[in-house]
């Protein structure tokens, strides 16, 4: 039918109805919309040009891409008229398919309401992308310089940041040259971006072909090499985990008693501290003339303990001297509060505190 003889309502429907069924599907990090059989020309071929990678996750060359796809989509995040996305054809073999998609990445163009498709030959830069997007799109778009959270190590800063015995850092030794080491490159970005607002951990990497002397000191004769580096052990032990953003959280989280899920937010653990949640269900229990000794034996607790867990120790006083202050309603109150106010947008560092707070709380609720 053609689209005349749609009503506008008609329309405006069904537009509401595929944005509801089928949101625009962005990876946990990612800049880049991942289309997939029933969203591709629902998103291409519509009111803006759009630049579509065909890829296979087993692809070195389409992983030794990912890095430089993903900055030129975060460059192109805001820009109204050009879409940047992609396509995995393991997952989604007939849309390659009916696109002559015959060999990995293939990165297509589609101009603005058209589903005919200009091939792109130019190189695997996020220069040279945005460049031709730029010329294609009739945009001016420049790209976005992303701050990294990965701390850069030398021979000047290794010791003082790999040997200090208040943190527990996870070292990259690298080669620029290396093709894994580009591959895992977007992943250990996310994994340091993870970790950014938690002190006590660090992550960080070395060009190991730059600085030999150093990563030979170390044992490491292969590229990427990942060395765990705890605060109770400087001599550093190998890292032999997965290599999925989630792999390396989970062992972050393990090694060092953090709670941080893949996207950097806190878990419902965070904060939680196993001695003072007893107490804290003593207290909760325990008659009002008791409640005053049981704050006194949380009082001692919290000065056995350092670092996070003496902060975290401290919250669980202040709530305590709160309900003696005001009451049982005061941990439902507070709680509805906090949550409320962790749905407007705050800093990362306020959300982290509010979190910890109101997962206190819960330990404080009938």
């Amino acid at each position: 039918m053609a689209i005349s003889q749609i009503s506008f309502a008609l329309l405006l429907l069904l537009g509401a109805a595929a944005f509801s069924a089928a949101p625009t599907a962005l990876a946990d990090g990612d800049d880049v919309v991942a289309l997939t059989e029933s969203t591709f020309e629902k998103e291409v071929g519509q009111d803006r040009g759009a630049l579509v990678e065909f890829y296979a996750p087993w692809c070195g060359h389409c992983k030794k891409l990912a890095p430089e796809y993903e900055k030129l989509g975060a460059s192109f995040k805001k820009a109204k008229s050009v879409l940047i996305a992609k396509v995995d054809c393991d997952e989604h073999k007939s849309v390659c398919s009916k696109y002559g998609v015959s060999g990995y990445p293939t990165i297509q163009w589609f101009p603005k309401g058209s589903l005919e498709p200009k091939k792109y030959e130019g190189q695997r830069t996020a220069e040279a992308l945005a460049e031709f997007v730029n010329t294609e799109g009739g945009t001016n778009v420049k790209l976005a310089t992303i701050p990294s959270s990965v701390v850069v190590l030398s021979p000047e800063t290794f010791d003082s940041v790999v040997l200090d015995e208040t943190k527990d850092v996870l070292v990259e030794f690298y080669a620029p040259w290396c093709g894994h080491c580009k591959s895992l490159a977007p992943t250990y970005e996310k994994l340091a971006s993870v970790f950014k607002l938690d002190e006590g951990v660090v992550i960080a990497n070395l060009d190991a072909d730059k600085h030999r002397d150093l990563a030979e000191k170390y044992g490491v004769t292969g590229f990427p090499t990942l060395k765990f580096f705890p605060k109770g052990n400087k001599a550093g032990e190998d890292y032999d985990g997965g290599r999925d953003l989630g792999d390396f959280v989970k062992f972050i989280n393990e090694k060092s008693g953090t709670s941080r899920d893949t996207k950097g937010q806190l878990t419902s653990e965070a904060g939680r501290i196993a001695s003072l949640d007893a107490l804290a269900k003593e207290f909760l229990g325990a008659a009002s003339d008791k409640q005053k000794a049981i704050l006194s034996s949380m009082e001692e607790e919290v000065a056995k303990l350092s670092g996070s867990a003496a902060k975290h120790g401290k919250v669980y006083v202040a709530i305590a001297k709160k309900i003696l202050e005001k009451g049982t309603d005061y941990t439902k109150k507070e709680t509805d509060r906090l949550r409320r106010m962790l749905e407007k947008s705050i800093s990362p560092s306020k959300a982290d505190e509010f979190i910890i707070k109101k997962n206190v709380l819960s330990t404080f609720s009938s």
